[in-house]
């Protein structure tokens, strides 16, 4: 009784220490004032955006010294890391990027549970002897103990060589390597400049002689201008990588006007063609098409294949036949083929017609048809087949929320579908379709998770304010009750048309095993429900984002599940836009919110060289500028409000969204806020948008936003203990 006593008098003393100390380390200010068709706007922090400087250099590193002195005073501040370690070791090992080549070679990244990051290996078919190809530790060419990472592999058409990519501190840029496979031996080029996990990849040519990558010309991706006038390079085996061969690109092919800000890539082929396409933020390319034999001659005759307006997604070549998923004219997609010399996108041939409830998702074809995926509300997934001209649904192994498909190609009838759920870890199968069912073909162990045994999962729909049913995904206990007091962490993001669809998620799990209750909102912006849901939440109508997760979060606090104490909200990347603007629109129904390297003003993000314009609305037009003011959630942040907790963090190796971003939304919410709760930023200098590092890094992370959680909505485990006066 003593301790409990002594931890109740010293809580209050810890948040008004931790408010005090805020207030005496405010960032600089120097406003700008902006003006956009009569409207006038202040920008408090724009002299944050300068990472160059000094004193904002500073304050960055003194505000992450404090959130790490704060977040150690947090007893389970490691329980999530520990716990995911733990897993790991639990598992023996995980595989990740699994490819299989047309000749049935496998090449995949295997990590063991007490590894810091993956290797790369491979086997001759699934029962093959496995071999371990390369270690990212190998490589050494800076001198230094560098920790490195592969994110990206990509095979030759026929196997024996295979190109790998590597990065480090989360840095989206690649340095890339060949390797003959027999031989185990690396090729003396290097590649730079590239990044194939993102953008691009890497395209082999037929013969393994050489391929095609996306090239960035600066080397500082934190450079003015470095996402603008990318090219795409063949590169031969045994040539030099600093002589360079453009083949797209605006320099190479003027005659196409090709918008400098978009990076041409090559997308796919077939035996006679090569198809090229700009890349940007957009939902619908640019694509363009070229004989084979005449760029290889050096020829430049790029001419249009399909444009935006024809709505095409997921092109695959067969042939003379491209098949490809379509929504001109269908919410919820067509899947259709047209001739690749004579090609007609508005008016194809029509497989399958748009099914009313379900979206079509991938496809593969094969040699006994095309098989293909559809789910409804972005949680629940089915698998059919197209077989002479009959539609044929197929059984899964079990009921799934989301299933990736798999093929060796057009000529070969070898299928696999990987199952996975919010608590059923993924699960590799290959189908038989003369005995019409699944063999298990599982790259890593599965395992029992005896302490998630009770977690279950609730999908339901909650109508939003204007009528709209949003899908909501609750995981939790199931013997939790509804009585208002448990913690809820709820997810949103809502935006590219990404839809959230369910993974063996051991965060959720793990924090209901804490006995709290996870939720994901599947808000308007995202694909879930075809493009109707897209465009729900884009540009203008971008406040449907948000608002569908305030109106989640209420629906879960009228039905008892928790109470506004108890409530934390999660965004991350372009989630900072829902979660920024419902913590900024509703502070009072909210006890914490963490912004994970995120979107919080995109009026000035929009105006970077990575533009999200396509996405979020154009500054240049009236209407769409009205659209991106009103989702910024640092301009909406009102001086003498009283807001709740947050936690933000940003990467300062991140391309996507740099660090400034979130920095500027600390500062001012720093400045204007008149609660106790605690306003917390927390910079990465290890890492970027959150990828391309270690696991432990990853995890680390993650335990940080776990536990903040967890000590703002008041659990006991995740209380501070400091001393009392």
């Amino acid at each position: 009784m003593h301790y409990k006593h002594k931890l109740f008098l010293s809580f209050p003393l810890f948040i008004l220490t931790l408010t005090q100390a805020q207030k005496t380390n405010l960032a600089p200010a120097v406003p700008v004032v902006d003006e956009y068709f009569g409207t006038k706007i202040t920008d408090e922090y724009r002299n944050l955006e300068d990472l160059d400087n000094p004193s904002t250099k500073k304050w960055m590193k003194s505000q992450t010294d404090y959130t790490n002195a704060v977040l150690d005073k947090i007893p389970k501040r490691r329980y999530y890391l520990e716990q995911r370690l733990e897993l790991d070791k639990r598992q023996g090992y995980s595989v990740i990027d699994l490819k299989i080549t047309t000749n049935d070679k496998y090449f995949y990244l295997k990590k063991g549970g007490h590894e810091k990051t993956a290797k790369l290996y491979f086997r001759e078919g699934f029962s093959g002897r496995e071999e371990f190809i390369y270690d990212p530790a190998d490589f050494k060419i800076h001198g230094d103990n560098r920790e490195f990472v592969i994110n990206y592999i990509s095979p030759s058409l026929n196997g024996e060589k295979v190109a790998i990519a590597m990065t480090e501190k989360g840095k989206e840029l690649s340095e890339v390597v060949i390797m003959d496979v027999k031989t185990k031996t690396v090729f003396p080029e290097i590649i730079t400049n590239t990044m194939p996990a993102a953008i691009g990849g890497i395209k082999w040519l037929d013969d393994g002689s050489g391929f095609f990558y996306t090239r960035f010309p600066l080397s500082d991706s934190k450079a003015p201008g470095f996402y603008e006038n990318t090219e795409v390079i063949l590169s031969k085996l045994g040539t030099n990588p600093e002589s360079l061969t453009e083949i797209f690109s605006t320099k190479n092919n003027p005659e196409l006007k090709l918008d400098e800000k978009k990076a041409p890539i090559m997308l796919d082929s077939n035996e006679k063609y090569y198809i090229g396409m700009l890349v940007d933020n957009s939902y619908y390319r640019q694509t363009f098409i070229i004989s084979k034999q005449e760029l290889l001659e050096g020829k430049k005759n790029w001419s249009p294949f399909y444009v935006k307006e024809d709505k095409v997604r997921s092109l695959q070549l067969a042939g003379q036949d491209v098949y490809f998923l379509s929504q001109y004219n269908a919410q919820n997609y067509t899947l259709c083929k047209t001739n690749v010399e004579k090609p007609n996108f508005k008016n194809p041939e029509i497989l399958i017609p748009e099914r009313k409830d379900e979206v079509i998702g991938q496809y593969r074809v094969t040699k006994d048809g095309i098989y293909y995926t559809t789910t409804k509300n972005g949680v629940e997934a089915k698998l059919y087949l197209l077989k002479d001209g009959k539609d044929i649904s197929i059984k899964l192994p079990y009921p799934s929320g989301s299933i990736s498909l798999q093929a060796r190609g057009k000529d070969f009838s070898e299928i696999w579908i990987s199952c996975s759920g919010w608590v059923n870890e993924e699960q590799r199968f290959k189908y038989d379709i003369k005995t019409h069912s699944f063999s298990t073909e599982n790259i890593i162990p599965i395992i029992e998770y005896p302490e998630f045994k009770d977690i279950i999962v609730e999908e339901i729909t909650v109508k939003a304010r204007d009528g709209e049913e949003i899908p909501l995904s609750l995981i939790y206990h199931k013997n939790i009750k509804k009585n208002s007091k448990n913690p809820l962490f709820i997810d949103a993001y809502g935006a590219f048309g990404i839809s959230q669809n369910p993974f063996f998620a051991k965060l959720y799990m793990l924090w209901a095993k804490e006995g709290g209750v996870f939720a994901v909102a599947h808000v308007r912006g995202g694909s879930e429900k075809g493009e109707k849901w897209r465009l729900g939440g884009y540009k203008e109508t971008k406040p449907n984002s948000w608002r569908d997760l305030i109106d989640c979060t209420e629906y879960l606090i009228n039905e008892k599940y928790t109470s506004k104490d108890k409530v934390a909200a999660w965004g991350a990347s372009a989630g900072g836009i829902t979660v920024g603007r419902a913590l900024t629109e509703r502070p009072d129904l909210f006890k914490a919110a963490i912004l994970e390297v995120p979107v919080t003003n995109p009026l000035r993000d929009v105006l970077t060289a990575r533009s999200d314009a396509e996405e979020y609305g154009s500054l240049k037009d009236p209407k769409e500028f009205k659209g991106v003011l009103e989702m910024d959630a640092y301009q909406h942040i009102i001086k003498g409000t009283n807001y709740p907790a947050v936690l933000i963090t940003g990467g300062i190796n991140d391309t996507r969204v740099k660090v400034w971003e979130p920095a500027k939304f600390a500062a001012k919410l720093m400045s204007d806020n008149t609660s106790e709760n605690p306003v917390l930023l927390k910079v990465d200098y290890e890492g970027g948008h959150g990828g391309n590092t270690t696991a432990d890094h990853i995890f680390s992370n993650f335990s940080d936003i776990f536990s903040f959680a967890f000590w703002q909505l008041g659990h006991p485990g995740y209380q501070p203990k400091s001393k009392t006066r």
